[in-house]
């Protein structure tokens, strides 16, 4: 596609916000996959942050929750985790 003509400028434009908006969009949308201490795996729709002794985090459903950092083994992205048929989402 080349855009020369003055009356391609505005699509040009249209084009590059939309490109803009999806590449924006990819980068939030990452899963994390939190391994307890006795195996279990716990999906997460945000990142784990830590904060007193704990991490916070939203699970699947959108509910917030928190884990004490001494029951935590792992916090890997859900596209990095070896396994992910025990996955509790």
């Amino acid at each position: 596609m080349v855009f020369n003509k003055p009356r391609d400028r505005p699509v040009k434009f249209v084009f590059s916000v939309l490109l803009f908006g999806l590449l924006l969009l990819c980068g939030c949308s990452h899963r994390y996959v939190i391994t307890l201490n006795d195996g279990t795996q716990i999906g997460t729709t945000s990142k784990p942050k830590a904060n007193g002794g704990a991490y916070y985090f939203k699970d699947a459903m959108g509910n917030d929750r928190s884990l004490p950092t001494g029951r935590i083994s792992e916090i890997a992205p859900a596209s990095m985790t070896k396994d992910n048929k025990t996955v509790r989402y």
